[in-house]
């Protein structure tokens, strides 16, 4: 029976800007005075870096769900790599930070991965990080580490806010195993057929996805995995108009197809598919199947695989049916 639409909406402290605290800017500012004055003016501490690429996750909506570290980190680097350089500097003045800024996404990255390299091999520090939240988790800086590690230069994980993390939490779906699928893809046929290849996955699926597609993308995983299958969208996360709604997947498509498409960055969490159980006829035809065409181990592999059981106990039982002709 399906479940009632759920929303649970949870405020969090305002200001002219929905996505910083009214007390953000001032606690900030009062921190950066006084470690400056503790610290002949840098910022926030004297950390010595280690020479190497940085990778700091950094808020997701709420300026302050930033760690210690990585004000260090931004403060103390000799370069700050950011998509986008306008969202970085609201970032960094909000906490009272003045650190050199260049822009690195998708568009310039080939060209600047080999000056960046050169200097990475010098010795300097350099941080990464994106818009929002951890970089490399469906945004760019995966080719720049790729290379930086293959140069055999030091990668250091400054961890922090994930949206994908945040929303897992906040769904109450099972988190003990989950899957993130990034973005599906824009066109319905290709988005079904992705969806329909994770419909046995069992785990938690988690996916991105913008607000003018998310009927559609809801309407297509229903298609796909099945309309009763529990789901969450969340909405717009550490922010002030945070929302996070449980229904049936096929619940959420007409809900938002109903309301229309909402603002924010979104998170689409999809539970696993439901437990069923296994006969031993099940696992006996399978066998019988596989040993047709393969050998005695890799058919066990196979159905062991399959059905999520002990491969020793297929391989047996393999040995059993063939045996007994």
């Amino acid at each position: 029976m399906a479940r009632a639409c759920q929303s649970a909406i949870v405020p969090v402290m305002s200001s002219k800007d929905p996505s910083i605290p009214a007390d953000s800017r001032s606690a900030s500012q009062t921190h950066a005075g006084e470690t400056s004055a503790g610290h002949g003016g840098r910022q926030h501490g004297s950390a010595q870096l280690q020479p190497g690429l940085h990778i700091v996750s950094t808020p997701i909506g709420n300026l302050r769900d930033i760690t210690l570290r990585a004000l260090d980190t931004l403060a103390a680097a000799d370069e700050v790599l950011a998509e986008d350089t306008r969202v970085a500097r609201k970032l960094m003045d909000a906490h009272g930070i003045r650190a050199k800024l260049s822009a690195y996404h998708d568009h310039n990255g080939a060209e600047r991965r080999p000056g960046l390299l050169r200097k990475l091999e010098d010795g300097a520090t350099i941080a990464l990080i994106s818009d929002a939240g951890t970089p490399l988790v469906s945004d760019p800086g995966w080719k720049l580490v790729r290379d930086a590690a293959d140069a055999g230069i030091r990668i250091v994980p400054v961890p922090g806010a994930s949206a994908m993390l945040a929303g897992l939490v906040a769904s109450a779906l099972p988190s003990d195993r989950f899957m993130f699928c990034g973005f599906l893809p824009v066109k319905s046929g290709q988005r079904q057929r992705e969806a329909k290849a994770l419909a046995s996955v069992p785990a938690t699926l988690i996916f991105y996805e913008g607000g003018s597609r998310l009927a559609a993308c809801l309407s297509d995983l229903a298609a796909a995995l099945g309309e009763e299958r529990p789901a969450v969208v969340t909405r717009e996360l550490t922010k002030l108009f945070e929302e996070t709604r449980r229904a049936p997947l096929g619940e959420l498509a007409a809900h938002y197809q109903a309301e229309g498409a909402p603002r924010g960055e979104i998170v689409i969490l999809v539970g696993p598919p439901e437990a069923t159980e296994t006969s031993q006829d099940d696992i006996d035809t399978a066998l019988r199947t596989a040993l047709a065409d393969m050998p005695v181990k890799q058919a066990a592999n196979t159905v062991a695989a399959t059905f999520n059981i002990s491969k020793r106990d297929a391989y047996q039982r393999a040995l059993t049916l063939k045996a007994d002709g």
